[in-house]
């Protein structure tokens, strides 16, 4: 079994940039575990403009990310609180 890989985007940097220590330390927490068992989860499709990406639940927040399965690749696009993040331009 190949381990899977995650790359945040400028954007998804950015946005983790912006958090205070203690969420950011929370969330990339729990992308790390995401990784670590990515092939034991069901990820959580979006659907609507959004059609093709998958979020993370982290508390009030949520991880935006695309899953690449030929590569083992999660590409994670946005990072923001759950009442921002789906009025976001993707």
């Amino acid at each position: 079994m190949q381990k899977w890989q995650c790359i945040l985007t400028k954007e998804a940097e950015l946005d983790l940039k912006r958090l205070d220590y203690s969420t950011r330390k929370r969330i990339l927490e729990k992308i790390k575990w995401m990784r670590e068992n990515f092939d034991q989860i069901t990820p959580l499709p979006l659907g609507g403009k959004w059609r093709g990406f998958f979020k993370l639940r982290v508390g009030d927040w949520r991880v935006v990310y695309e899953i690449e399965i030929s590569t083992n690749l999660i590409t994670i696009h946005y990072i923001d609180h759950r009442n921002k993040i789906y009025k976001r331009k993707k």
